[in-house]
């Protein structure tokens, strides 16, 4: 066995039963990443030196083929569901020996020590074994990046080990089909098994957080994006993936925090994470002219396609996958945090992409609304982006997170519920989605819009407009919003049909209520009293 660059103590993959590769790279630069992964062929540059590299069958998660063993940890505390799918401790083992072999017959690998909590009251130590050097790349992008002081005593917390070309027999390992992502609390332990998606690296992490921080450490964690201003004050954006976390937390006028998982102390947020992984599809530097320039040398960008003869990419091509990615250090972004910390919130934003073009772009939720609103966790996917929907599809993921969340949805939300109100936070509605109209006859919220009435909801001038409500759903709509055409407030009337209008907002209406059901009897009265009113 041969290590490579700064000395890892082979004792400690020894430990674990990595033994006969040939040649270990360890902590590599991404210069080094990079020149590996174009050795091997699984990459290529684009014209600013961005690497850029397909991940195979897989360019999205697979929620269904990620278990968590089942044992005396775990039986009582996780909240087993669709999403937190329970292994016998017996297909681990077998699963756990299968990789190892594996990673014995490699003739190298790639590991990393990195860490994740930019607070280092709750850090994370984590070290990363990867058949890829490119997901070492990822790896070194999205966590936090220890100082060498740090690596000379480093004990890994966790280690996640992903192995894209092992394709397991789904009877033999307990397993659906050829590939897992797999977590085991007890041998602090994840496996990657069978897909190259690098985002199955970082949402292990994240659920593992989600499981340890509100039980252990009395810490909300939650799948957001956060910024800080001038003053000093935070704002949270909650949303699922689509809906503009990354983007709206990308402000020039604000200090960026984090893009997608942080956490919630008695005395500020802090990002989980060291870099970002944002969306790229129809990117452009005049919309998101951050995340365009952070696509350079060292960024990693996933499953796009280039231009006839170019290097250039194509961020308009979905050929591969609507999903295209990128990941890049949070230092990319010329305004972010070091350390990746802030004061405590004062406005919440909850985002949504309503492609049934009902609810209104802007409004101000009271504490039941939002709780209501943060349990449900709408948004609706468009037609063209998943094979099969030839109309909005509504999706509804509590606490706009529910693949990553182990423990009961109402743990969380109670945990919101009381830091909204010691803290006294505005919580506001967005709609990034359609107006006038469902997708198809609409037409989409303008991004200069919508940055609008956030910046007016964050100066405090949105709260000195007049209100009302809207009629089915209840939230205080403005009746001005500066730099917001008047028209386009109320959603009613811009839809060329009102009663048209009508019709869809109690169908949405009646989607919400029926998917709250599940979780109605575990809130309180005023969670309840926030639901829709269909008469």
């Amino acid at each position: 066995m041969s290590v490579h660059s700064t000395a890892l103590p082979t004792e400690s993959l020894i430990r674990i039963g990595i033994t006969a590769t040939e040649s270990i790279h360890y902590q590599l630069s991404p210069e080094e990443l990079v020149q590996d992964t174009l050795r091997l062929g699984q990459g290529r540059l684009n014209d600013t030196g961005a690497l850029v590299v397909e991940t195979g069958k897989f360019t999205g998660r697979s929620p269904k083929d990620k278990f968590t063993v089942k044992d005396e940890l775990t039986a009582d505390t996780i909240d087993w569901n669709d999403f937190n799918i329970p292994i016998a401790p017996a297909y681990y083992d077998i699963i756990y020996k299968k990789v190892i072999n594996y990673l014995n017959g490699l003739k190298e690998i790639w590991v990393r020590d990195c860490q994740a909590c930019a607070d280092p009251r709750y850090r994370l130590n984590i070290r990363v074994i990867n058949e890829k050097p490119w997901t070492n790349l990822f790896a070194h992008n999205m966590f936090i990046r220890p100082e060498e002081e740090v690596l000379d005593h480093f004990q890994p917390g966790w280690h996640v080990i992903s192995v894209p070309g092992l394709k397991l027999n789904p009877k033999e390992c307990g397993i659906r089909q050829e590939n897992v992502s797999l977590i085991s609390f007890k041998h602090k332990m994840v496996i990657i098994a069978g897909t190259g998606y690098t985002g199955e690296t970082k949402k292990s992490i994240f659920t593992i957080l989600n499981y340890i921080l509100p039980q252990q450490k009395n810490v909300l964690s939650m799948h957001c994006s956060a910024n800080m201003g001038e003053n000093g004050e935070t704002a949270i954006f909650f949303g699922l993936s689509g809906t503009g976390k990354t983007t709206l937390s990308a402000d020039p006028a604000r200090k960026l925090i984090g893009d997608d998982e942080h956490g919630w102390t008695s005395d500020g947020i802090f990002n989980f994470e060291g870099g970002c992984y944002a969306k790229c599809i129809n990117l452009s530097e005049e919309k998101e002219p951050e995340i365009y320039n952070a696509i350079r040398p060292g960024a990693l960008v996933e499953n796009v396609m280039f231009r006839e003869h170019t290097n250039t990419i194509d961020f308009d091509d979905d050929s591969i996958t609507e999903n295209t990615r990128v990941s890049y250090p949070l230092d990319y972004i010329s305004n972010s945090l070091d350390p990746a910390r802030g004061g405590l919130p004062k406005n919440i934003f909850f985002l949504t992409c309503d492609a049934f073009g009902v609810l209104p772009p802007v409004s101000k939720l009271s504490p039941g609304q939002a709780m209501y609103q943060f349990i449900s966790g709408y948004t609706a996917k468009i037609a063209g982006t998943e094979a099969g929907i030839t109309e909005p599809k509504p999706t509804f993921s509590a606490c706009f997170g529910a693949p990553f969340i182990p423990l009961h949805p109402g743990k969380y939300a109670a945990m919101l519920g009381k830091k909204m109100q010691e803290n006294n936070v505005n919580v506001w509605l967005i709609n990034t989605g359609w107006t006038g109209g469902p997708y198809g006859e609409g037409r989409r919220m303008k991004l200069a819009y919508t940055r609008a009435m956030i910046t007016a909801a964050l100066n405090g001038s949105l709260e000195e407009e007049e209100f009302e409500p809207h009629p089915v759903f209840g939230m205080m709509m403005p009746k001005r919003c500066p730099g917001v055409p008047i028209t386009l407030l109320n959603p009613r009337y811009t839809w060329a049909d009102r009663d048209a209008y009508d019709e869809k907002a109690k169908y949405l209406a009646g989607l919400f209520k029926q998917n709250f059901e599940k979780y109605a009897s575990g809130v309180e009265e005023e969670t309840r009293k926030a639901a829709p009113k269909l008469s």
